[in-house]
């Protein structure tokens, strides 16, 4: 009985070592604390007591960066969110070269989200994203490169700011409105000033006069309206302006 005992007991310990590995994972495994590479996927045999396995997903992983206080270039309060795209590329480096990839790589994004939207100013803030965005990208992947980690993307989610710049820029927004539509109201005066003086050259003629009065008239008494027109020929109104 004790043999039968002492039996199930070794078969048990023996089979304590199967270990499954998923497609989308590797097990580092580290033989009395010297490692010996990266096993999987599928089925696998750690030696009990002996060997020590680290299950890494290679999957890419989706951090959320925290919002950020960042003072701009121009003296601007703002605070600024992102989010981080990152997988796994090289598990042994993963293990040995840092002691925990996820938390070093969320606070390294941290700090160069901080450090990249503080030399910018607010107007490049908002209108280059995508610049900041490739900066950010090259930044941490050069940092997180000897850890093993590729960066794959990096977006800048929200930036939050102030009341009063908002107002600020909302004054702003609606001033060039304005100018805007001023400048159109006066090219339109300006283009109307012109076609009326080319329409004068070629209305110089009494006939053609004659017919843009008549026209004038038809389209008035068109509308339904109770307007009074006293029709006056245009022989006798040169005759009147003659006489002066």
């Amino acid at each position: 009985m004790p043999a039968l005992v002492v039996f199930l007991l070794a078969a048990a310990l023996l089979m304590s070592g199967l270990k499954v590995v998923r497609e989308y994972e590797r097990g580092v495994v580290l033989r009395l604390g010297r490692i010996t590479g990266a096993r999987g996927p599928g089925l696998i045999y750690v030696v009990p007591f002996i060997e020590q396995m680290y299950r890494l997903d290679l999957r890419t992983i989706t951090l959320d960066v925290p919002s950020q206080d960042v003072i701009t270039r121009d003296n601007v309060s703002v605070k600024v969110s992102a989010v981080l795209y990152f997988r796994v590329v090289d598990p042994n480096r993963a293990v040995v070269e840092v002691q925990n990839f996820l938390y070093a790589t969320s606070q390294l994004a941290q700090t160069s989200l901080r450090s990249v939207c503080g030399q910018a100013t607010l107007d490049e803030l908002l209108a280059e994203r995508d610049k900041f965005n490739a900066r950010l990208q090259e930044i941490i992947d050069t940092s997180t490169e000897p850890w093993g980690v590729k960066v794959v993307l990096v977006e800048v989610k929200h930036i939050d700011l102030p009341e009063e710049m908002r107002r600020a820029m909302a004054q702003q927004a609606e001033a060039e409105r304005l100018r805007r539509a001023k400048v159109i109201s006066a090219e339109g005066e300006f283009q109307a000033a012109d076609r009326l003086a080319e329409a004068a050259k070629v209305m110089e003629g009494g006939v053609a006069l004659q017919l843009r009065y008549l026209q004038t008239l038809t389209q008035i008494g068109a509308e339904n309206n109770q307007t009074i027109l006293f029709p006056l020929p245009v022989d006798l109104l040169r005759a009147l302006r003659g006489a002066r």
